[in-house]
């Protein structure tokens, strides 16, 4: 290979490197004063039969009470051979108060939010007496939120081999840590949320092209 050709190949890689980085911060980069929905990067890991806590909420603090909030499962999807299926929720929050009507018949009485803190922009979920049944991801969104980033997912792990608690949550100190981490524009240490997917597919673009080179 002549220097010309690697200085060639060397100059388009490091260019397009620059690009692919650049326009992932240009699209995962909060706009100051920006509210946002945020939830944990780290599974809630629960025994069956306690009673849990999905956290997520708004930062910077802005009151959600007049808002839709809604919880759902979005690995489930409504069965396409069934014209009259519909999405259900895990929970769902309009015009003040829940909806029961269209909530998935599994956690009928078994969920809530904490409703005096939503003011302060709280729309963790409570569930009651989760079972192995209630594992999977669940997704936190507010349709009418002004904002880019309106929705967050929280990982619901049921293992019969951890102990029993009354209940289980993250600690403030990791949703501290991740406050931080949006409000401050942050693209490494946010790598590993699962609301992040566009830029996952960028640095997985980036590191295939790294190899081919």
């Amino acid at each position: 290979m002549s220097l010309n050709n690697f200085y060639f190949k060397d100059s388009s890689f490091f260019s397009l490197r620059t690009f692919l980085l650049c326009s992932a911060l240009s699209v995962w980069t909060p706009v100051q004063g920006e509210v946002l929905v945020i939830g944990s990067n780290l599974p809630i890991i629960a025994a069956p039969g306690d009673d849990v806590i999905l956290p997520c909420h708004l930062a910077p603090t802005f009151d959600v009470q007049g808002l839709t909030v809604e919880w759902s499962k979005p690995d489930l999807k409504p069965d396409p051979s069934d014209r009259l299926s519909r999405v259900e929720y895990v929970h769902l929050y309009r015009d003040r108060k829940e909806v029961p009507d269209m909530k998935m018949a599994s956690y009928f009485r078994r969920t809530e939010l904490f409703m005096d803190d939503m003011k302060h922009g709280n729309i963790s979920l409570k569930i009651l007496n989760v079972s192995e049944e209630d594992n999977g991801r669940y997704r936190c969104f507010i349709p009418k939120l002004q904002s880019r980033v309106k929705a967050a997912v929280v990982e619901l792990v049921v293992d019969p081999n951890h102990v029993k608690t009354s209940t289980t949550e993250t600690s403030l100190q990791t949703q501290d840590h991740q406050d931080k981490t949006l409000r401050n524009g942050s693209l490494w240490s946010s790598l590993s949320s699962p609301s992040c997917p566009l830029l996952l597919s960028l640095l997985s673009l980036h590191n295939s092209i790294s190899a081919f080179f």
